[in-house]
């Protein structure tokens, strides 16, 4: 009864231990993750274990995602996950996104896994025609998008049709020109094949950098009205804030760079912005909805305190991870430097091994047409033969018939008496006799000499074949190509060597290694202002060159402005107001801080970006 009693309160004992659990999922720009939560995990919990999972460090550009009545939140780090307005239905679904957009991506993203996250949405952004991209750059950036995914062009292996289920141009862009598949495929392929050498990671971050310079890039967009009820919308980004005309999300009608900001109140649904300048007026604004405002609170801090952070020295883990990056991107520079070489090599050891197998079998025709020349030349030799003994036989029976003649000549002679008609026949005869005689010795001597000239060919004859022989000897004696070294060449002494035992893999950098990676680093950015201009040049050149096949009725608002703003220099966009704006200056910089009275709610909260402090106080 006891032990009854006691195994009762241990297992409710262990069941009162274990914590309750609760399913989320996290869907990733490239994935899907399942994750068993406890009741009392916190939006930081959550976060931290999808980053480790991800092997992220550069949390601070990222956030989970959620949607509450077509408006779109973001899990807070200081609330517990089911406190927020989700969806209680298991799995509860979350999106890791980037919540704040870089100034620089090539400076300020760091790890390869935030660069390839970031490359995803951007992507994405264009294809669905949230940024707005121009046609020539939408080719562009489609041929860096097709060099992060297939590697290196190859003709053998990408051929006509190979992006035809690709999605790499919007569709605004594609209904906007009389063009074929095939024919937009041709203009990405010309490019694609110019980004040779580029890993991915490379081709990623080269469509950043041109991504990042596209008027919409990392903007988020609200819809607010003025003190007079006129409907604008503001955007917030890494720059600061800027308000547009509804119709127009190009070209921002005002800008207040983050440094040129005084301070930022916010009371019930107002928002006002003072500008630094107190001779520019005070802008005013509201937005219908409470989550808007607190979104909007969250955006204009957090990129706030990013816009701060670009501006201090870099801290200890992220001159960490950017030494780290540099010796990653340095190991994987040499490592490709290794692999050009090898297959330099191993291509060069194919091309010697064509080229010998190309002699030998040259050699082997040569042998096959030396050994039929011998057996022709046997033949030859053979039938020379046989025709000079026939035709020696035929001299002497010639000879035979010529002393006959001879001998019936003179047996005539002899006998040729009596009648003077007898001797005149028998002088006839004679005659006769003596031409046939004369005839006969001729054509004897005649094949006498057939003879000789017979007797001298074979001799040529039999000394051909002995020379054939003597060919066909020398042919089937000579070497044929000196074996192949299985092993690739030493490497020249200068070069770090690497060694690769199953999966380990060594490294040894030397500091002149690091130096000349420096040097090479150096030269490439000297490099870099030649290959835009060049880059601009084959986007006009492009821009051109599709231009008569434009739809003109097509064309969208957001076309029509685009070109306008380029016809005029684009004089008034957003980034070339902010450009103006020193980056360091003491007198404008501007520090945050969050009381802890401060509440979210209508009526009670207020926010304040001064010189000195950002202030949250009640009313």
């Amino acid at each position: 009864m006891a032990g009854a009693i006691a195994s009762r309160m241990s297992f409710s004992s262990l069941k009162r231990k274990q914590p309750k659990t609760f399913t989320v999922r996290i869907v990733t720009m490239d994935a899907e993750m399942e994750f068993n939560c406890e009741m009392k995990w916190k939006g930081k919990d959550l976060f931290d274990l999808v980053c480790r999972t991800l092997g992220l460090r550069e949390t601070w550009f990222f956030g989970l995602q959620y949607t509450i009545k077509d408006t779109v939140a973001w899990l807070k780090m200081d609330k517990k996950v089911l406190d927020h307005d989700v969806s209680k239905e298991e799995p509860v679904t979350f999106h890791f996104l980037a919540k704040f957009y870089p100034e620089n991506a090539e400076e300020e993203l760091v790890q390869e896994i935030t660069q390839h996250l970031f490359f995803l949405q951007v992507k994405k952004q264009i294809l669905d025609e949230k940024i707005y991209c121009p046609p020539e750059a939408s080719v562009l950036l489609a041929s860096y998008a097709v060099q992060a995914k297939y590697g290196d062009y190859d003709p053998s292996v990408h051929k006509r049709g190979f992006l035809a289920q690709e999605e790499l141009l919007p569709k605004r862009v594609i209904n906007l020109y009389q063009m074929t598949p095939e024919m937009w495929e041709e203009r990405i392929t010309a490019w694609y094949a110019e980004h040779r050498g580029r890993a991915r990671d490379e081709a990623e971050m080269e469509y950043l950098k041109i991504a990042q310079d596209l008027e919409m890039y990392g903007v988020n967009y609200f819809t607010i009205r003025n003190k007079k009820g006129t409907e604008l919308l503001l955007g917030v980004d890494a720059l600061g804030l800027h308000i547009y005309d509804p119709e127009n999300r190009l070209t921002p009608k005002i800008s207040f760079p983050w440094n040129e900001i005084r301070n930022i109140s916010y009371s019930d649904k107002e928002f006002t912005i003072k500008p630094l300048d107190k001779k520019i007026d005070v802008f005013k604004f509201n937005s219908s909805k409470l989550r808007v405002n607190k979104l909007i609170l969250q955006l204009c801090i957090g990129n706030h305190d990013l816009f701060m952070r670009r501006r201090k020295a870099d801290s200890l883990e992220v001159q960490q991870m950017k030494a780290q990056a540099r010796e990653e991107k340095a190991r994987k520079q040499m490592e490709r430097q290794r692999l050009a070489r090898e297959k330099q090599m191993r291509e060069e050891a194919e091309r010697t091994r064509d080229e010998l197998e190309r002699r030998l079998l040259q050699m082997k025709e040569e042998a096959t047409m030396a050994n039929e020349a011998l057996m022709r030349s046997e033949e030859t030799a053979d039938l020379l033969a046989e025709k000079a003994q026939i035709t020696e036989e035929e001299a002497k029976l010639l000879a035979q018939k010529a002393a006959e003649a001879e001998q019936e000549m003179q047996r005539i002679k002899a006998t040729a008496i009596r009648t003077e008609e007898e001797k005149r026949l028998m002088e006839q005869k004679v005659l006769e006799a003596e031409v046939l005689a004369l005839k006969m010795a001729e054509e004897s001597e005649r094949r006498a000499k057939e003879a000789d000239q017979l007797k001298q060919d074979l001799q040529e004859a039999r000394e051909a074949e002995r020379r054939a022989k003597q060919k066909l000897l020398e042919i089937t004696t000579k070497p044929t190509y000196p074996p192949m070294n299985p092993l690739p060449a030493p490497l020249p002494p200068d070069i770090p060597s690497f060694n690769l035992i199953g999966d380990s893999l060594s490294f040894d950098f030397k500091d002149t290694d690091m130096k000349r990676l420096s040097m090479e680093i150096e030269k490439e950015k000297v490099e870099y202002m030649e290959k835009s201009k060049h880059l601009q040049e084959q986007l006009n050149e492009l821009k051109t060159e599709i231009e008569a096949l434009k739809l003109k009725e097509r064309e969208t608002a957001l076309d029509i402005l685009h070109n306008e703003n380029s016809d005029q220099g684009g004089t008034s966009s957003k980034h070339n107001t902010i450009k103006k704006v020193p980056t360091s200056s003491p007198r404008q910089k501007t520090y945050l801080h969050l009381s802890p009275q401060s509440r979210l709610f209508p009526g009670t909260l207020y926010v304040v970006m001064g010189l000195t402090s950002v202030i949250l106080t009640p009313a």
